[in-house]
Protein backbone atom coordinates (compact mmCIF):
# COMPACT_ATOMS: atom_id res chain seq x y z
CA UNK A 1 0.00 0.00 0.00
CA UNK A 2 2.80 2.57 0.77
CA UNK A 3 4.12 1.93 -3.04
CA UNK A 4 1.15 3.05 -4.21
CA UNK A 5 0.52 5.82 -1.86
CA UNK A 6 4.40 6.86 -2.96
CA UNK A 7 3.12 6.55 -6.60
CA UNK A 8 0.20 8.60 -6.34
CA UNK A 9 2.31 11.44 -4.90
CA UNK A 10 4.48 11.48 -7.74
CA UNK A 11 1.92 12.25 -10.07
CA UNK A 12 0.97 15.92 -8.58
CA UNK A 13 4.77 17.97 -9.97
CA UNK A 14 4.28 15.74 -13.14
CA UNK A 15 0.92 16.87 -13.49
CA UNK A 16 1.78 20.68 -12.22
CA UNK A 17 3.56 21.77 -16.10
CA UNK A 18 0.29 20.08 -18.15
CA UNK A 19 -1.97 22.55 -17.66
CA UNK A 20 -4.09 21.98 -21.37
CA UNK A 21 -5.55 18.75 -20.62
CA UNK A 22 -7.72 19.71 -17.46
CA UNK A 23 -9.65 22.12 -19.79
CA UNK A 24 -9.13 20.33 -23.30
CA UNK A 25 -12.74 19.19 -23.77
CA UNK A 26 -11.42 16.74 -26.11
CA UNK A 27 -9.17 15.08 -23.54
CA UNK A 28 -12.06 14.82 -22.02
CA UNK A 29 -14.43 13.42 -24.23
CA UNK A 30 -11.34 10.88 -24.79
CA UNK A 31 -11.18 10.00 -20.93
CA UNK A 32 -14.77 9.57 -20.75
CA UNK A 33 -15.20 7.38 -23.92
CA UNK A 34 -12.04 5.49 -23.15
CA UNK A 35 -12.62 5.04 -19.76
CA UNK A 36 -16.09 2.95 -20.47
CA UNK A 37 -14.58 1.12 -23.60
CA UNK A 38 -12.00 -0.28 -21.05
CA UNK A 39 -14.57 -0.73 -17.90
CA UNK A 40 -16.66 -2.95 -20.91
CA UNK A 41 -14.10 -4.67 -22.64
CA UNK A 42 -12.70 -6.09 -18.87
CA UNK A 43 -15.78 -5.70 -17.19
CA UNK A 44 -18.10 -8.01 -19.50
CA UNK A 45 -15.93 -11.44 -19.79
CA UNK A 46 -15.47 -11.34 -16.14
CA UNK A 47 -19.19 -11.03 -15.32
CA UNK A 48 -18.12 -7.61 -13.12
CA UNK A 49 -20.52 -6.10 -15.75
CA UNK A 50 -23.67 -8.65 -15.85
CA UNK A 51 -24.50 -10.32 -18.88
CA UNK A 52 -25.88 -12.82 -20.94
CA UNK A 53 -22.37 -14.44 -22.26
CA UNK A 54 -20.58 -15.31 -19.34
CA UNK A 55 -21.46 -16.99 -16.09
CA UNK A 56 -19.12 -16.58 -13.50
CA UNK A 57 -18.52 -19.32 -10.89
CA UNK A 58 -16.76 -17.42 -7.68
CA UNK A 59 -18.51 -14.13 -5.91
CA UNK A 60 -17.08 -10.52 -6.79
CA UNK A 61 -15.26 -8.85 -4.19
CA UNK A 62 -15.32 -5.28 -3.27
CA UNK A 63 -11.17 -5.31 -3.89
CA UNK A 64 -12.03 -6.50 -7.87
CA UNK A 65 -14.25 -3.94 -8.48
CA UNK A 66 -11.88 -1.07 -7.06
CA UNK A 67 -9.23 -2.87 -9.27
CA UNK A 68 -11.73 -2.75 -12.29
CA UNK A 69 -12.69 0.84 -11.49
CA UNK A 70 -9.32 2.37 -11.27
CA UNK A 71 -7.51 0.41 -14.20
CA UNK A 72 -10.28 1.79 -16.14
CA UNK A 73 -10.14 5.42 -15.08
CA UNK A 74 -5.97 5.22 -15.40
CA UNK A 75 -6.30 3.49 -18.87
CA UNK A 76 -8.92 5.77 -20.23
CA UNK A 77 -7.14 8.56 -19.22
CA UNK A 78 -4.12 7.11 -20.53
CA UNK A 79 -6.45 6.39 -23.97
CA UNK A 80 -6.98 10.18 -23.82
CA UNK A 81 -2.52 11.40 -24.56
CA UNK A 82 -3.11 9.55 -27.85
CA UNK A 83 -5.88 12.71 -28.95
CA UNK A 84 -3.56 15.34 -27.79
CA UNK A 85 -0.88 14.66 -30.75
CA UNK A 86 2.32 13.72 -31.20
CA UNK A 87 3.48 10.65 -32.25
CA UNK A 88 1.97 7.39 -31.44
CA UNK A 89 4.11 5.57 -29.14
CA UNK A 90 2.85 1.90 -28.53
CA UNK A 91 0.22 1.71 -25.99
CA UNK A 92 2.68 -1.19 -24.05
CA UNK A 93 2.03 -0.16 -20.75
CA UNK A 94 -1.51 0.18 -21.35
CA UNK A 95 -2.25 -3.37 -23.11
CA UNK A 96 -0.29 -4.63 -19.94
CA UNK A 97 -2.40 -3.02 -17.21
CA UNK A 98 -5.56 -4.21 -19.20
CA UNK A 99 -4.20 -7.82 -19.28
CA UNK A 100 -3.28 -8.16 -15.64
CA UNK A 101 -6.42 -6.03 -14.82
CA UNK A 102 -8.63 -9.16 -16.52
CA UNK A 103 -6.69 -11.36 -14.74
CA UNK A 104 -6.98 -9.18 -11.23
CA UNK A 105 -11.16 -9.08 -11.43
CA UNK A 106 -11.75 -12.52 -13.43
CA UNK A 107 -13.09 -15.48 -11.77
CA UNK A 108 -9.98 -17.94 -11.09
CA UNK A 109 -12.16 -21.16 -11.76
CA UNK A 110 -13.52 -19.52 -15.04
CA UNK A 111 -9.80 -18.75 -16.53
CA UNK A 112 -9.40 -21.66 -18.36
CA UNK A 113 -5.51 -21.83 -18.99
CA UNK A 114 -5.23 -21.12 -15.37
CA UNK A 115 -7.43 -24.25 -14.31
CA UNK A 116 -5.56 -26.36 -17.37
CA UNK A 117 -2.76 -25.45 -15.57
CA UNK A 118 -3.46 -25.78 -12.07
CA UNK A 119 -6.56 -27.06 -11.65
CA UNK A 120 -9.53 -25.81 -9.83
CA UNK A 121 -8.57 -26.85 -6.36
CA UNK A 122 -5.26 -24.57 -7.40
CA UNK A 123 -6.66 -21.77 -9.36
CA UNK A 124 -8.44 -21.23 -5.97
CA UNK A 125 -5.21 -21.85 -3.67
CA UNK A 126 -2.62 -20.44 -5.19
CA UNK A 127 -4.03 -18.36 -8.29
CA UNK A 128 -6.92 -16.26 -6.10
CA UNK A 129 -4.78 -15.11 -3.47
CA UNK A 130 -2.61 -13.79 -6.21
CA UNK A 131 -5.13 -11.44 -7.76
CA UNK A 132 -4.78 -8.38 -5.85
CA UNK A 133 -0.92 -8.10 -6.64
CA UNK A 134 -1.94 -8.55 -10.20
CA UNK A 135 -4.89 -5.83 -9.71
CA UNK A 136 -1.85 -3.23 -8.07
CA UNK A 137 0.38 -4.22 -10.67
CA UNK A 138 -2.26 -3.08 -13.09
CA UNK A 139 -2.89 0.20 -11.35
CA UNK A 140 0.74 1.02 -11.22
CA UNK A 141 1.35 0.01 -14.39
CA UNK A 142 -1.33 1.99 -16.04
CA UNK A 143 -0.10 5.29 -13.29
CA UNK A 144 3.44 4.76 -14.94
CA UNK A 145 2.36 5.03 -18.18
CA UNK A 146 0.00 7.65 -17.82
CA UNK A 147 2.66 9.66 -16.26
CA UNK A 148 5.12 9.00 -18.98
CA UNK A 149 2.85 10.12 -21.54
CA UNK A 150 1.82 13.02 -19.00
CA UNK A 151 5.20 14.40 -18.72
CA UNK A 152 6.06 13.95 -22.24
CA UNK A 153 3.10 16.16 -23.37
CA UNK A 154 3.44 18.57 -20.39
CA UNK A 155 7.31 19.11 -22.16
CA UNK A 156 6.04 19.34 -25.62
CA UNK A 157 8.13 16.42 -26.22
CA UNK A 158 7.39 14.38 -29.16
CA UNK A 159 6.56 11.03 -28.34
CA UNK A 160 8.66 8.30 -30.12
CA UNK A 161 7.43 6.67 -33.25
CA UNK A 162 6.08 3.40 -32.85
CA UNK A 163 8.98 0.78 -33.08
CA UNK A 164 11.63 3.20 -33.01
CA UNK A 165 14.77 2.29 -31.54
CA UNK A 166 17.52 4.57 -29.45
CA UNK A 167 20.45 4.22 -31.68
Amino acid sequence: MQIARRSLSLLGPALAGFKLAAHDRRFIAVSVLGTAAVAALIGIPTDVLANPWYTRMTAITTEQYVWWVVVSLLSGMLLATYAMGGARAAPHSGLGSGFLGYLAIGCPICNKLIVAVLGVSGALSYFAPLQPLLGLLAVLLAAVGLLVRLRFLAQGCPMPASGAHAS
